[in-house]
């Protein structure tokens, strides 16, 4: 996709303020001005095709441990994603989100928490665990087979430890290797704008992410993710007015005339010209939605953001 560099969009400020440059203190100003229009144009769409990413493949993580003491180890404190079933006795295995070798899996007699351990797959899907330290194990007389049943776990000084387990089925902000979301549009079990129809997932929103509800399989170990990147403000290395206006860093061409226009209305206003600031606001409003008219028309009714249910089914998404 096409971009400007961002010393061209100041000096296009610059220009309609009809100056050869702005003094140190109001270039500033117009930086942190031009900061603010670059996010309020973005939170105009949840889908810009610069930021959106369709169906993308995240973990869901199942667990969250808290609780652990300076007694045991406090990096067992972490959410925890599903690998699969272990190989000896099925039940199954929890890799932490974290500290990938914080390991929960069942010995065939009992629920352990081991830091320094590692799963491997096999062919059939399965995973084998090499014990490590162990940390947390199993107290109950009568044994679980879901860990979030277990009551009372030991810990490695042999005191028993208040070692909370919470089952959750949710997606997190932040992966590892991926883009943080900034916010959620759409979640499906499987990959979803392709071929077939996928299962939707409804969800909701916390400070930790999205929380799926009626997972269709306790055995899923990830959903594949309709989101929005997250908001990253232009940065630009120096004070000087010459470091914003030699900047090269990149502008997207699709924000360019509003944020210049806007940028310049909110400087009008700081200079009390609030008459002209309205027509400017105006021009820079006009930019904006044509660059939205252009979304609409390309998202085709929406199909990516939006779905439409009857009581017989629903369209193919």
């Amino acid at each position: 996709m096409q971009t400007r560099t961002y010393g061209d969009l100041f000096k296009l400020i610059q220009s309609l303020a009809g100056v050869g440059s702005f003094a140190p203190s109001e270039a500033d100003d117009v930086a942190n001005l031009i900061n603010r229009r670059f996010l309020q144009a973005f939170n105009e769409s949840p889908i810009w095709p610069r930021y959106f990413v369709s169906s993308e493949k995240r973990d869901i993580l199942s667990l969250t441990l808290s609780g652990a003491t300076a007694s045991t180890s406090t990096t067992v404190n972490q959410n925890y994603k599903l690998l699969g079933a272990n190989t000896t006795g099925g039940l199954n295995v929890y890799q932490g989100a974290t500290t990938n070798t914080v390991i929960i899996y069942n010995t065939g007699t009992a629920w352990r928490v081991d830091i320094g351990a590692s799963a491997s797959e096999q062919t059939d899907g399965t995973f084998t665990v090499s014990a490590g330290v162990e940390q947390f194990i199993e107290a109950d007389v009568n044994k679980k087979d879901n860990i979030t049943d277990v009551v009372t776990f030991t810990a490695r000084d042999s005191s028993t430890d208040s070692l909370l387990v919470e089952g959750k089925n949710f997606i997190p902000y932040a992966q590892t290797g991926r883009n943080t979301i900034g916010s959620f549009n759409r979640i499906f079990r499987k990959q979803a704008f392709l071929n077939n129809s996928a299962h939707e997932y409804e969800f909701f929103v916390d400070f930790t992410g999205a929380n799926i509800l009626n997972v269709v399989s306790t055995t899923d170990n990830a959903a594949f993710i309709t989101y929005k990147q997250q908001f990253t403000p232009f940065t630009v290395t120096g004070t000087a007015v010459s470091d914003f206006t030699d900047s090269t860093v990149e502008v997207p061409a699709e924000f360019f005339a509003y944020i210049a226009h806007a940028t310049y209305a909110d400087f009008l206003r700081m200079d009390g010209q609030t008459d002209k600031a309205f027509a400017e606001e105006n021009t820079a409003s006009v930019a904006l939605a044509l660059e939205l008219e252009k979304v609409d028309i390309i998202s085709n009714n929406n199909t990516v953001n939006k779905r439409f249910s009857t009581y017989v089914n629903r369209q193919s998404r």
